[in-house]
């Protein structure tokens, strides 16, 4: 069994930066993929990143270039360093693990409880 818990987030102006870090703990390390999610007030939920077990990352279009996901295995934490922060990246930002089949990431059940992450203009 694997909890996840992320943080990191708060309120920050358009420009600035944040880290988030989602730490696993229970029995069992991150194993698979792991993937941030994000939900944008009144929005759908989108996939941000993305990363592999041996470090193969995917980025969606609207981050690429100011968001870097990346993981330590022997700490059991995957993170996401958000550079120059737009209002349009507000919202609530989720760890997940899981696999992928063929190109699609298909996270598991259990993720972490959510972090907050503010930008204001």
């Amino acid at each position: 069994q694997v909890q996840l818990a992320d943080s990191g987030g708060g309120l920050v102006q358009a420009g600035e930066s944040l880290t988030l870090s989602c730490g696993a703990s229970g029995t069992a390390s991150i194993i698979n993929a792991a993937g941030w999610y994000r939900q944008p007030p009144g929005k759908q939920r989108e996939l941000v990143a993305t990363i592999s077990v041996d470090g193969v990352i995917n980025y969606a279009d609207s981050v690429k270039g100011r968001f870097t996901i990346s993981r330590d295995n022997a700490k059991k934490t995957v993170y996401l360093q958000m550079n120059s922060l737009k209002p349009d990246d507000t919202g609530l930002y989720y760890c997940t693990t899981g696999p992928f089949f063929g190109k699609t990431y298909v996270p598991n059940s259990t993720w972490g409880q959510g972090t907050q992450v503010t930008v204001s203009s």
